[in-house]
């Protein structure tokens, strides 16, 4: 069994991916070709969007966005630290300080309450407790100039009182769709919730290519023009003049094709993947299961990016892969460290116990297979795995 089936996916576009790469070979234009131009368009109708600008992979996507609202030392922008380390990594690329809130434990996203107490930290309001900001940030003195929001799994986060409160304190929003593109928010897609949509076209991703790739969405035509040129080393008028120190962010074109072809099956893989999801949770949502699944609350629809559940506490969910692995089932583990007790932090002062809510759901969740192609047997396999052990049997081992 694959955790990610990408060959089942290959073998229904195989033809359609070859003649478009096939295209590029023929024109010869491996760099900006016209194929990018075209997924740039498809994606920005396809998320309601004016601009989609197209990179070289979501971490760049992120840092292109920062570059362009011109965070650098003395900055400190807010994110999650239960997530890939990309947002943290691209603040901190720039000299800018990545400041933690903890995440909603039902959602497993950015927790909206804890972002209200940071800005009222950081705005010098010392009449409520704040989140955790340690002295080491403190001392420091950053401006606070944003947000990242991560929507994890396929979910997005709960966009209106994050708006709402970075409205209210001068901050810039970006969301990080790199695991949600196809989602949607109370009828609004993906890549259009924030002032800047940034998503990952990863191979596993919902939508991935064969290789790295990315795009970041706007309705700013400033702030699509600042990215765009930031992409391409800064450039001006032409390519020899460059108006800012910029990086080499181009999508290559092969992606871009690869992309146009697999975008012609994305629907209805999305849909295929709500059928999968909605079937492990009649499969693993009753009392007889060792596991909670994931919860979509009203209002969302989520791409299921990957379908995560919860153990009772980490020697079961140990004990729990065990057996899956035994079977021949593959699992993940998203993730097992936050971010804010990795090593490459650790100069922040953040401690064990400040992000309680994140540090629980690294210790008890993890990932089954989710694509669209899995089979209900298979599907049926695991939750049999599963089940076998219960609380009891776990007990006396």
């Amino acid at each position: 069994m694959r955790f990610i089936d990408l060959a089942a996916q290959q073998q229904r576009i195989r033809d359609n991916i070859e003649t478009r790469l096939r295209a590029v070979l023929d024109h010869g234009q491996y760099i900006m070709g016209p194929e990018v131009g075209e997924l740039e368009a498809r994606l920005a109708a396809f998320s309601n969007t004016k601009h989609a600008i197209a990179c070289s992979s979501g971490t760049d996507a992120l840092l292109l966005a920062l570059m362009a609202y011109g965070i650098g030392p003395g900055d400190a922008v807010i994110t999650t630290p239960f997530t890939f380390i990309a947002p943290a990594e691209a603040i901190a690329l720039l000299g800018a300080i990545p400041v933690f809130v903890d995440i909603d434990p039902i959602t497993f996203n950015i927790d909206p309450a804890s972002i209200a107490s940071i800005i009222e930290c950081f705005s010098g309001n010392t009449t409520t407790r704040p989140g955790p900001v340690p002295s080491k940030i403190r001392q420091k003195k950053p401006k606070l100039r944003g947000i990242i929001a991560v929507d994890l799994f396929g979910m997005p986060a709960n966009y209106s009182p994050i708006i709402n409160m970075a409205r209210e304190a001068g901050l810039f929003v970006i969301e990080d769709a790199a695991q949600s593109f196809g989602s949607e928010y109370f009828g609004r897609k993906a890549c259009s919730l924030a002032d800047c949509g940034c998503t990952s076209f990863f191979p596993a991703k919902p939508l991935g290519a064969y290789g790295d790739a990315g795009m970041c969405f706007t309705d700013s035509d400033e702030l699509a023009a600042r990215i765009r040129s930031l992409s391409i080393h800064g450039q001006g008028a032409d390519r020899y003049e460059n108006i800012s120190v910029g990086i080499n962010g181009r999508l290559d074109t092969m992606q871009a094709a690869v992309l146009l072809a697999k975008l012609e099956l994305f629907p209805e893989e999305l849909v295929l993947r709500q059928e999968i999801a909605g079937f492990y949770n009649q499969l693993l949502g009753d009392n007889s299961s060792p596991v909670v699944c994931p919860t979509i609350p009203d209002g969302y629809f989520s791409s299921w990016a990957q379908y995560s559940v919860l153990s009772r506490d980490g020697i079961e969910r140990s004990k729990l892969q065990g057996k899956l692995k035994e079977e021949g089932i593959p699992t993940a583990i998203y993730y097992p460290k936050p971010l804010h007790l990795q090593r490459a932090f650790a100069e922040l002062g953040y401690t064990q116990g400040d992000f309680p809510v994140s540090e629980s759901c690294a210790e008890r969740i993890f990932s089954l297979p989710m694509h669209p192609y899995l089979k209900e047997e298979d599907q049926e396999r695991i939750a049999t795995v599963l089940k076998k052990i219960s609380s009891r049997e776990f007990a006396t081992q």
